[in-house]
């Protein structure tokens, strides 16, 4: 099959570059009105937190994501002055379509007043600007407003201001190690154009697609630093066998044997992390289902741009393209015995037990800090902090503590309208019960609105708690809440309650994902399994592959803790010094490292066992995949490395986690993991290496 698209490609290669381009083209239009569609909804579908939300939305005509937090220091203000104050911004409010302030409180010297849209998040977003400037022009002035829209407005510019930036340094970075590796030619050129054209392919296709599904805020940052790399590591793959065998062939037949071997080994490693990404879309929840999506969406489109695209380049580059000038490149460099992973297999077969055990050692002390692991739901605090929305949450935080950013939200459905009145007693109760909780900071409540909706038949309360929303004291309070104060009240039996609010929402979230992760685990080992089994013809092999894959997840982990919550080398990276890790980073790295480590795994013992299928030696087998790959593959993780650095240096906190997890990931299993255990643990199998259908260990 390769060999016909080969064929195909370079027989239609003007059409299909034309069409490519066209693709290019695209992207960079739709990807200017990316952003607007993109949201941080962490809303879990069918869960507690959702059916609060919707009666909330349906009784007090409030969108949650959709409510700004006006937080303004009045200082030694008396009470007149504090309603001239609250005054003042209702009038402001009232010239935002369709927002009503729900509830104004005085805390610590800091007037709390929530304000109600029924737009969703992206559109919300686009009247901050507008209220920030009304609140001014009603004296107001030294405001801040925070909230979900506010917080999307203010960190959109600087995601896109770390994207630019990230993506100047990694394709600068990724031009000269693709220089170093295949020298000064035009050959070097092949793997920029081919990762330029899947990046923004990609990006008008989740464009397409946000119009029909949730998109998360961090796309654009992880699409086009991850994609940069997965595309750029498998063009070299490509052009670094179509060097060898132009040498040896005509440019046609160069192609085809490149694409039957270098070229199937990159669609076996496509194939396999669009698997582990498309893992994600068993999660029931938008946030991940989307992240997912995103990110199937880069392997599966650089796969069709390797069975198109990469063979209509190669048919223009042809042998005067790969010629070297000056500098021939350091994958050309060295041959035979004295290539570095040609001496380091010797060692290895030397000594394969003593390499084996010395590298397990090392990855378990390693995977030491594995054992602090600890997640949130989201680091909201973890934003720079030189935004309006982050002082202002600053500001709660040393008035009111962390909790008073993120109250809960207690509806109460009476079942019956105008029934509000009579059940005061039984309110009030339940209040006096949730406030004599150490945790609660106070319980907001009252008999008008907007503690009580139009009709009388909802009421609600808020409950502010003492610590954020991802702190293990939150979560207590709420299974409290849910499992006892909710539960035994003076309240007849009829009356439902709903619990909703930040805290509650993420507390339905960490338990969504690990209720989910082991049948991600499981699907993803099962089908991983099978694809390496059908590729590498062997029993054992994918097992072995398998294993090392989750040791190099744990230690892309253990990497993360030990850089965010030890704090070790964070102050040279300026990353964020955080007790617990977002738990869609952890859920998000397993799933797309999983597929990346595999892509090496792939790439050496897809030429391992080729060799094997020539010689039938072992020991010959592990030496010529090692020798001939090994530099292809320190380069491509080395190019890999440098296009999610730049996630690691941005502002937030998340895409700081993910970027360290993904560098430490993928450095540690060039090394450590393929570069000594894969080699040494082959050694050790021998013949059962080639256990396989059809196949005997003799």
């Amino acid at each position: 099959m390769m060999e016909k698209w080969a064929r195909a490609s370079i027989r239609f290669r003007l059409p299909i570059v034309a069409i490519w381009l066209t693709l290019i083209i695209l992207g960079i239009f739709t990807a200017t009105g990316l952003n607007q569609r993109l949201t941080t909804s962490l809303t879990v579908p069918g869960s507690p937190s959702s059916h609060a939300e919707t009666v909330a939305a349906k009784a007090f005509g409030e969108n949650a994501e959709g409510t700004f937090t006006v937080f303004y220091k009045f200082g030694k203000a008396q009470p007149a002055q504090i309603q001239k104050i609250q005054s003042n911004i209702g009038a402001a409010v009232s010239e935002i379509p369709n927002a009503h302030v729900v509830q104004s409180r005085a805390i610590g010297g800091v007037l709390f007043t929530s304000i109600a849209t029924p737009y969703n998040l992206p559109k919300a977003a686009t009247y901050t600007l507008q209220l920030r400037s009304r609140l001014a022009a009603h004296g107001i002035r030294g405001a801040l407003i925070t909230g979900p829209p506010a917080i999307k407005s203010d960190v959109s510019p600087v995601l896109e201001k770390d994207l630019r930036h990230g993506q100047m340094l990694a394709l600068l970075l990724g031009f000269i190690l693709l220089v170093l590796a295949l020298g000064i030619s035009w050959a070097a050129l092949v793997p920029i154009i081919f990762a330029t054209s899947i990046i923004f392919t990609t990006l008008a296709l989740i464009y397409l697609l946000s119009h029909k599904f949730l998109m998360v805020l961090y796309i654009p940052n992880i699409v086009e630093l991850i994609g940069l790399g997965i595309a750029i590591d498998y063009s070299l793959l490509i052009v670094q066998r179509f060097r060898r065998e132009v040498q040896l062939h005509d440019t046609e037949t160069a192609i085809r044997k490149t694409m039957v071997t270098a070229g199937r080994t990159a669609m076996l490693s496509g194939v396999t992390v669009a698997l582990g990404l498309a893992t994600l879309m068993l999660v029931p929840i938008p946030f991940i289902r989307s992240l997912g999506l995103a990110g199937m969406l880069v392997p599966i489109v650089a796969m069709l741009g390797t069975l198109t695209l990469q063979p209509a380049l190669l048919s223009y580059l042809g042998p005067a393209g790969v010629q070297t000038h000056g500098f021939e490149g350091l994958l050309n460099r060295v041959h035979g015995s004295r290539n570095f992973f040609s001496r380091l297999t010797r060692v290895i077969h030397r000594r394969p037990l003593s390499i084996f055990l010395g590298s397990l050692v090392a990855v378990a002390i390693a995977l030491i800090p594995l054992l602090s692991l600890h997640v949130t739901p989201s680091s909201l605090t973890a934003i720079p902090h030189t935004l309006e929305s982050s002082r202002a949450l600053d500001l709660v935080t040393r008035s009111a503590g962390s909790g008073a950013i993120t109250p809960s939200e207690i509806i109460v459905d009476l079942g019956t309208s105008h029934a509000a009145e009579s059940f005061a007693p039984a309110r009030v109760a339940l209040a006096n019960t949730i406030s004599s909780d150490p945790e609660v900071f106070l319980v907001a409540t009252g008999e008008r609105q907007p503690y009580v909706d139009p009709t009388g038949q909802f009421l609600r309360m808020y409950v502010v708690g003492k610590h954020d929303v991802g702190a293990p004291e939150t979560a207590e309070l709420i299974k409290r809440m849910r499992g006892n104060y909710l539960i035994k009240t003076q309240f007849p039996s009829t009356v439902k309650f709903y619990l909703g609010g930040a805290p509650a929402q993420g507390s339905d979230l960490v338990h969504q994902i690990l209720k989910s992760f082991p049948l991600i685990l499981c699907s993803i080992l099962f089908l991983t399994y099978l694809l390496l089994l059908w590729g590498f013809k062997s029993y054992v092999l994918p097992l072995k592959a398998i294993v090392l894959d989750l040791l190099s997840v744990s230690l892309a982990l253990s990497t993360v803790i030990a850089v965010i919550h030890f704090g070790v080398g964070s102050s040279i990276l300026g990353t964020y010094h955080l007790r617990d890790i977002e738990v869609w980073v952890v859920i998000f790295l397993f799933a797309v490292l999983f597929g990346l480590s595999m892509d090496y795994e792939v790439f050496i013992v897809s030429r391992i066992r080729e060799a094997w299928d020539n010689n039938h030696s072992n020991e010959e087998a592990i030496t010529e995949g090692i020798t001939q790959t090994g530099g292809v593959v320190s380069f491509a993780a080395a190019i890999l490395i440098v296009a999610v650095s730049g996630m690691a240096f941005g502002h937030f906190a998340g895409l700081q986690e993910l970027g360290i997890g993904l560098v430490g990931g993928i450095a540690l299993d060039a090394t450590i993991i393929r570069g000594l255990l894969l080699p040494s643990a082959m050694v050790l199998l021998g013949k059962w290496n080639w256990i396989g259908p059809h196949q005997s260990k003799e």
